[in-house]
């Protein structure tokens, strides 16, 4: 298997942020990176660095203002004095707002979702290459078939103009425009992440030429909580082009390789060019802030069905947080899937 990473992942290294009341440790560490990464290497596969495909691609997915905001913010931070470490709004935009303000608190409020994507020094340059790693792995499975996207942080919960859920720039919405690009054909996306791929729901829902697939836990008391609901078919060109799989929390392997089989079902009648799968390990039994109870078996199992699913393929990081079972899961799945892609 092919991996392609960025050294600047780790570049981002938030606190803490605000969850359920108080201020907690915050799940998306930096030494994610440097754990999934030992894992991948762990397991033989060619280790590459992403390249720089600069801006053009990810303007294929978001807007420049949420562009400008975030690659901008902290060079802009004297505008705040009594700024420290972080740069973070505790004022957001709702759907009654109606302008979009100058000022960099307003910036951000407009392009945040929530508190856990704050902007440090790094967070950038962290940013940037998780998003080129999707941009170069997506290159390398044109090529060759299939590759793995260690991007951290993730991507799926970030809409075209909105960061939220631990996401700034949606990786997996990156990849699968950049396959289209590359096969003049139709993608699809399947999220197999234990959240909602709300911001990649939102990227596409209006298209015919993306067709997104998401298995996720029941989003009613869960996040994302506003999206995820399995009448969100698309809209306009895109009605029918969307698909959402919510699952009761508890759903161990059976239910969830069910659902995956499912979706996978839809994703062949569709006949892609390319397939995208936003590979969350937060569905494990072990994740400190999962909602399943998907063994490292259930993961293998999984990878067997994905790899067999579509000759070319991209997957690219989503969750899956610190635990024993993280670097565990990732290597049994890349195991699993390329014993099956020789098989």
């Amino acid at each position: 298997m092919i991996v392609v990473h960025s050294p600047r992942s780790p570049d981002h290294d938030p606190d803490g942020y605000f969850r359920r009341g108080r201020t907690v440790p915050h799940p998306e560490q930096a030494s994610r990176y440097g754990i999934l990464l030992e894992a991948a290497t762990g397991g033989g596969h060619a280790i590459e660095e992403a390249g720089d495909a600069g801006l053009d691609p990810l303007r294929a997915v978001h807007t420049d203002s949420h562009l400008d905001v975030f690659r901008t913010a902290w060079g802009r931070k004297a505008e705040l004095p009594e700024i420290g470490d972080e740069i973070l709004t505790g004022h957001f935009a709702r759907p009654q707002m109606h302008r979009l303000p100058p000022g960099l608190l307003g910036l951000l409020g407009f392009h945040m979702a929530d508190t856990s994507t704050p902007i440090r020094a790094g967070t950038w340059g962290a940013v940037y290459g998780s998003a080129q790693a999707a941009i170069g792995a997506a290159d390398r499975a044109a090529e060759h078939g299939a590759a793995y996207a260690l991007c951290r942080p993730p991507g799926h919960h970030a809409y075209a103009d909105s960061a939220g859920g631990f996401c700034f720039l949606n990786n997996s919405a990156i990849a699968a425009e950049r396959l289209r690009a590359a096969t003049g054909g139709p993608i699809a996306i399947l999220d197999i992440d234990v959240h909602h791929g709300n911001g990649t729901q939102g990227i596409f829902y209006g298209r015919r030429d993306v067709l997104t697939v998401s298995i996720h836990a029941d989003p009613s008391d869960y996040f994302p909580f506003y999206t995820g609901y399995a009448d969100e078919r698309g809209e306009g060109e895109g009605e029918g082009f969307n698909r959402n799989l919510p699952l009761a929390q508890g759903s161990g392997d059976a239910t969830w390789l069910a659902a995956i089989e499912a979706g996978l079902a839809e994703i062949a009648a569709f006949r892609p060019a390319a397939l995208v799968v936003a590979l969350g390990f937060d569905a494990s039994e072990h994740d400190p802030i999962g909602a399943f109870k998907v063994t490292t078996a259930g993961f293998e199992a999984a990878a067997r069905l994905v790899a067999a699913a579509h000759p070319t393929t991209v997957l690219v990081q989503e969750g899956g947080y610190l635990c024993d079972a993280l670097p565990r899961n990732l290597a049994a799945f890349l195991q699993a899937f390329e014993a099956r892609r020789g098989a």
